[in-house]
């Protein structure tokens, strides 16, 4: 029996409703933990977790997904695991206790995303360049989840936002049955994939551009509010870059068409490098902050395009749910850990400048792997 809905509709619903959750927790969960009576090292260590959890977790469903073709089943129960670990934190009572929740749901949830890559990459026969397209309705959810996360903060106390992130993460349970139900059987699923010379430098790339993010994912809306902008100019920053990194998903087809996946990748870390500087050594007035926040369309929107198109290059069709969660698990996970411990460290030791001075660092050091993949002719 035909699905009631093609499946590009049915991927790009999936992704709006997962970031529209996740867009709530990156932006406003760090207010939340400062409610808790949480100080900055403490903040940090907590939103380091989940990117922990993703050094490990990823791998092992993606081995999995890729064993069984369960990937839709997968994918519902991480959905399924991050509606109850929100449901347990307003009740937890000490930072360890809400340190453990948050391990705990990592763990169980932290393979929707990789997962749903694959499936999206796998369906589109080749032409990665209409990844955009679907992609950037998960871009079109952050944005209205951190708008209307800021205005609801300007209303509602930060003790609220579980709940919120509770019904969010509902949604997206519903919708993930919608998705294929089950992927081909992988032959030969119980072999290693080849870590070849590029598949280390996408890793090593991707774990330098997350680590760069740690600071703003940890403490920009903390930033921001130090300095003295309300919750409504917070969410309009956030979205801001959003609605930047929505024009290239929207331009992937011809970027892609015109430019090598290296060629993204360094435009990406020469504007990281720009993007943090900026943010930590000038005033934090919009006239700096807006420019900046533009930037994430390249830091974040081409980077991640252009690096999860390289990794389905990569990886054979036998181990595209594995090579996207090994990806997830070593880039995403251990470089967002890296970001958000560096991060709290370097504030509380010098404050934002400093942090975000470390940030432009790691994004250096990243722009040297990008170049390696060049060099491979990628």
């Amino acid at each position: 029996m035909p699905p009631l809905f093609p499946l590009a509709p049915r991927l790009a619903s999936f992704y709006f409703a997962y970031f529209a959750f996740a867009g709530v927790g990156m932006a406003y969960l760090p207010l939340y933990f400062a409610s808790r009576g949480l100080h900055a090292g403490e903040i940090a260590f907590v939103v380091a977790l989940p990117h922990i959890a993703r050094v490990f977790a990823p791998a092992a469903w993606g081995w999995l997904a890729d064993a069984t073709g369960a990937r839709r089943g997968i994918v519902a129960f991480s959905c399924a695991a991050s509606a109850a670990g929100f449901a347990f934190i307003p009740q937890a009572d000490s930072t360890a206790s809400i340190a453990w929740i948050v391990a705990a749901m990592a763990l169980l949830s932290s393979a929707a995303v990789p997962l749903v890559e694959a499936i999206t990459l796998g369906s589109l026969a080749g032409q990665a360049g209409r990844y955009g397209p679907i992609r950037v309705w998960g871009s079109v959810g952050f944005i209205g989840a951190t708008l209307g996360g800021g205005a609801w903060l300007d209303y509602w106390a930060p003790a609220t936002l579980p709940y919120v992130l509770v019904a969010l993460s509902l949604v997206s349970l519903l919708i993930a049955f919608a998705l294929p139900p089950r992927a081909p059987r992988a032959h030969g699923h119980g072999e290693t994939p080849r870590i070849s010379e590029g598949v280390r430098a996408v890793i090593a790339a991707g774990f330098c551009m997350t680590a760069a993010h740690g600071t703003l994912y940890t403490f920009f809306t903390l930033y921001l509010e130090r300095a003295g902008h309300s919750g409504s100019v917070i969410g309009g920053l956030w979205t801001l870059g959003v609605l930047a990194e929505i024009v290239v998903f929207l331009c992937l087809p011809a970027l892609f068409r015109r430019h090598s996946l290296s060629a993204i990748l360094l435009a990406s870390f020469a504007c990281a490098v720009a993007r943090f500087i900026a943010i930590g050594w000038l005033p934090p007035s919009l006239w700096i902050l807006v420019p900046a926040q533009l930037l994430h369309a390249v830091t974040f929107g081409a980077f991640h395009a252009a690096s999860v198109a390289t990794v389905h290059r990569l990886f054979p069709e036998s181990a595209q749910a594995r090579g996207q969660t090994l990806f997830s698990s070593l880039s995403y996970g251990a470089g967002g850990a890296a970001g958000a411990l560096i991060a709290g460290w370097a504030w509380e030791a010098s404050g934002p400048t400093m942090a975000f001075s470390a940030s432009a660092a790691a994004a250096a050091v990243g722009a040297c792997f990008a170049y390696r993949l060049r060099r491979l002719g990628l």
